[in-house]
């Protein structure tokens, strides 16, 4: 290479010799191989001890076959030994019921036996006319809206009451120890709650009438009828609108007077609510009073006294 003009070509330093290669060192000779130490022998395999034979399994009882749902107990559960408790059978409430389920108890109540009464009150006329449909020995009484099955009456019972009506006649003890109920009403109005009153008590085996119509509205009505309300042991007066009449009866006779508020009345009635206030504060001591309309509760505690007095007679 040839340098610029005026200047001086750079000495280059001499490159050292480069060192002659080594011959290869001999390799070291491998060590020999440790013998392999030799396997000890597998112990053989214990026997499987043998499995001890399984118990044979015990033969399964045969399950109980299931008693068959009544289908009645899907929507009632009849009270059969009431009657015998209290004197007084069950007695169905037929309103919100369909007729189907009124025939279903009805019937079985009548199947069992054991009562007096087979019934259901608050029955209204299309519902009867269905369950008479299914029950053709049913009896409907459109006024009282009830509904019963022929009452049965027990030969020891029958026998009990013709010895106490003999009793009676001859001079015995208590005279009217079977009883005698009055149901007395206010107004016409009032006539569908006195009849069921009239109807639970007659199916009872009670002697009962009924007078209708004598209201505080003309007094002398009431006092006419005064002898053959003083002949009962016990008396239901009905009334609706101001509820007067079971405070004037109880003030005239010496027997339990039992008030049925009605809900007959104008707006002020209250449904009534005016009538059993009335009864609920009269001014005669001693009235029973049981709920608005509730015609077949009267007849029940009408009952159970005259069960109370025969009772007591016959100790």
């Amino acid at each position: 290479m040839e340098a610029d003009d005026g200047a001086e070509a750079a000495e280059v330093d001499p490159v050292d010799p480069v060192d002659p290669v080594d011959p290869l060192d001999p390799v070291d000779p491998v060590d020999p191989v440790d013998p392999v130490d030799p396997v000890d022998p597998v112990d053989p395999v214990d026997p499987v001890d043998p499995v001890d034979p399984v118990d044979p399994v015990d033969p399964v009882d045969p399950v109980d076959p299931v008693d068959p749902v009544d289908p009645l107990e899907q929507f009632a559960r009849i009270d059969h030994t009431r009657q015998s408790r209290t004197g007084m059978p069950e007695v169905v409430y037929g309103e919100g019921k369909s007729a189907q389920q009124m025939a279903s108890i009805l019937g079985a109540m009548e199947q069992r036996g054991g009562q007096r009464a087979v019934m259901a009150t608050r029955v209204d006329a299309e519902a009867a006319q269905q369950v008479c449909s299914l029950l053709p020995s049913a009896v409907y009484h459109p006024l009282a809206r009830v509904l019963h099955l022929p009452p049965v009456v027990a030969e020891e019972e029958e026998a009990a009451a013709a010895e106490r009506r003999e009793e009676g006649e001859s001079g015995g003890a208590g005279g009217r120890r079977d009883g005698h109920v009055v149901v007395v009403t206010a107004g016409t109005t009032d006539l569908p709650v006195a009849e069921e009153a009239r109807v639970t008590l007659a199916l009872m085996g009670v002697q009962v009438a009924l007078i209708a119509d004598v209201g505080v509205a003309g007094l002398h009505r009431v006092i006419s009828q005064l002898p053959r309300i003083r002949q009962a042991d016990v008396v239901i007066v009905v009334a609706g609108m101001d509820g007067a009449l079971p405070s004037v009866i109880s003030g005239l006779v010496d027997t339990p007077v039992i008030a049925v508020p009605t809900s007959v009345g104008y707006g002020a009635s209250f449904g009534g609510v005016a009538a059993l206030l009335a009864a609920l504060n009269a001014c005669a001591p001693g009235v029973t009073v049981v709920n608005i309309d509730n015609g077949f509760g009267a007849a029940a505690a009408a009952a159970r006294i005259l069960m109370a007095g025969r009772a007591s007679t016959a100790k």
